[in-house]
């Protein structure tokens, strides 16, 4: 039975569609549409290749936590393991999100050159006698997540402009720590239209991470304008990460997934996406998803 039968036929759910081979994880039995796997990218001018989706692991994230990390050890790492084989290969982290440990748990014993690793710091203007030592904090998050280097790092949730002159203390240390092999890139978050249209000419910054969906949901301007500030951005080499593809969860329906994929992937300006997946039914409608519209 192929997919569109399937679904006239009201068997599969909103979480996820289910059809082929059976896989059973955390007591409950999932099938997959097909063998599809999630493709690799290249991004920008970085060197990195990394998988077209990512596993975001900030959903609600604040104090150290997530709806990621309130999954608990175990159910996190079957999701995150599930989504490896089906080639998600890139995964979005933060300190204050308090997934380190667990996305480490989850990549333990794999092939590290298969995977791409994103984690982000909170800056603070020219403040760095208010926070621990950028050199200090890489050293714990390599700790947290067994590896010896990082492959992304930004300075999180930018939001004024001028931040090349106020976070230049952060600026210095991140070049060092990419000078010598700890990460491999650097880059900023933007919540804000000034941080990310500096960002787009800076060229300090390797990758971008930034809010954009199709219904203008939680971005910082309109669709087209931040598409083509982007496409700007993107010419000038900086690898693009789009972010809150689906508003935040507030796009979210059957219809408006569909539409928000079609667009990160067919219209927008981003090499990649990162989406905030809590279940295996999650992964396997996604991948599903991505791979049928990016083979249309």
């Amino acid at each position: 039975m192929n997919r569109r039968k399937f679904i006239k036929a009201g068997i599969a759910g909103v979480a996820g569609l289910t059809l082929s081979r059976s896989k059973a994880i955390a007591g409950m039995k999932y099938r997959f549409l097909n063998d599809a796997t999630i493709d690799t990218v290249k991004l920008g001018e970085t060197g990195l290749s990394i998988s077209r989706i990512g596993m975001g692991t900030g959903t609600i994230g604040y104090n150290h936590g997530s709806n990621q990390t309130r999954l608990g050890m175990d159910n996190f790492v079957k999701m995150a393991r599930h989504a490896y084989d089906r080639g998600i290969r890139y995964f979005d982290m933060a300190e204050s999100y308090g997934s380190h440990t667990y996305v480490g748990n989850a990549i333990k014993g794999l092939p590290r050159e298969n995977i791409t690793l994103n984690t982000k710091i909170w800056t603070h203007p020219n403040g760095s006698d208010k926070i621990e030592p950028v050199e200090k904090m890489l050293d714990r998050f390599r700790t947290d997540l067994g590896t010896d280097y990082i492959d992304i790092l930004l300075m999180h949730c930018l939001m004024e402009a001028n931040w090349t002159e106020s976070r230049k203390y952060y600026i210095d240390a991140l070049s060092k720590a990419k000078q010598d092999g700890i990460i491999k890139s650097v880059g900023v978050s933007c919540h804000n239209w000034d941080a990310m249209a500096e960002a787009a000419e800076n060229p300090w910054v390797d990758v971008i991470l930034a809010r954009i969906n199709p219904f203008g949901t939680h971005m910082d301007g309109t669709t087209e304008a931040v598409n083509e500030l982007l496409g700007k951005a993107r010419k000038n080499g900086k690898g693009i990460i789009g972010m809150k593809i689906f508003g935040e969860g507030k796009n979210s329906s059957e219809q408006e997934r569909e539409q928000s994929l079609k667009f990160a992937i067919k219209e927008s300006n981003v090499h990649c996406m990162t989406i905030g997946l809590e279940s295996v039914a999650q992964v396997d409608d996604l991948v599903d998803r991505a791979s049928r519209i990016v083979k249309s």
